[in-house]
């Protein structure tokens, strides 16, 4: 009994902090600090990975590219049949007053929309989605990471064939991302019939032959914010790119090999399976495209 009071007294404390360190909650039509916030354990989201997600970052209090990832999120929801809980108003005054109460600055969005609450089965349920939202602090990359680059791993590709959704049910990638950690990278990079796809968490872009390239829209990539937003500004900075597959040897001979995401931005791979990326450091395209990268962000920060 004793034992047990010290448990529930041990895990109170650790979701106190962790409410803490991530800030306000939003759940089915409230606002409320994150440690208040309960699902049932009966919800799709919980039992089956029933779920689609979005990760919106927001620089000086203000979300950017609000409008692609409400875009995404609706085609996510559209693709797994679940039905829109939320107009774009609706969603962007649930982002407002997340941004709000968790003070604005540098952040991170987090949205959920699970099928909602039902008996266990694998059908579909005639009920109500539950929505949950979250604010906290934007993890980026580090000095030393911007620096130096980061380590990548390449892995066979082991997720499921429809990772344009961006559904919560990802232990596939988990899996994948925790071999990297274990090996001493921070992405790993997913081979799919011989040809690199995407990272576990990330966008994949090289350059090859003086040639920047990302692997086009499908099935097998999630559609990235951050990866269009690039290929905006390749287009308008008329810098030479294409968008096709990459066989996995041409990965392994680029000069310079990123990765993108919203909380990553950029990010630069100078160590793949062990060997260096080109001279082993950031590529002066790379410096270049971050450069590009942070002026839009500027741009968007100072339009408010």
């Amino acid at each position: 009994m004793a034992s047990g009071r010290r448990h529930r007294s041990a895990l109170a404390r650790v979701v106190a902090q962790f409410a803490a360190d991530v800030g306000p909650a939003y759940l089915d039509g409230r606002y409320l600090p994150l440690s208040e916030a309960c699902v049932s354990p009966l919800d799709r989201g919980f039992l089956f990975g029933d779920a689609v997600y979005e990760v919106i970052p927001v620089y000086a209090g203000m979300a950017f590219r609000l409008e692609a990832h409400l875009r995404r999120l609706g085609r996510s929801l559209a693709q797994t049949r679940i039905p829109l809980p939320c107009s774009d108003s609706e969603w962007c005054r649930i982002v407002s007053g997340l941004i709000e109460r968790a003070g604005g600055g540098d952040l991170t969005v987090y949205l959920q929309v699970t099928r909602g609450v039902a008996p266990r089965d694998h059908a579909f349920p005639d009920t109500t989605p539950t929505v949950f939202a979250m604010a906290g602090p934007m993890s980026q990359p580090s000095e030393k990471e911007l620096r130096d680059g980061v380590a990548a791993v390449t892995r066979p590709d082991i997720r499921w064939r429809r990772c344009d959704i961006k559904a919560n049910s990802l232990i596939g990638n988990v899996l994948l991302r925790q071999e990297a950690i274990e090996n001493g990278a921070v992405e790993a990079i997913l081979i799919r019939e011989g040809f690199a796809v995407e990272g576990a968490a990330t966008n994949l872009f090289i350059v090859s032959n003086g040639v920047i390239v990302t692997p086009p829209k499908g099935v097998d990539l999630l559609p990235g914010i951050t990866r269009d937003v690039v290929l905006e500004l390749l287009r308008r900075n008329e810098l030479d790119h294409e968008e096709r597959r990459i066989p996995e040897a041409e990965l392994h001979t680029a000069g310079e090999v990123w990765i993108t995401s919203s909380t990553k931005e950029v990010l630069a791979v100078t160590t793949l399976d062990g060997a260096p990326v080109g001279d082993g450091r950031p590529g002066s395209v790379w410096h270049t495209v971050r450069s590009l990268l942070r002026e839009a962000r500027g741009r968007h920060a100072a339009s408010r």
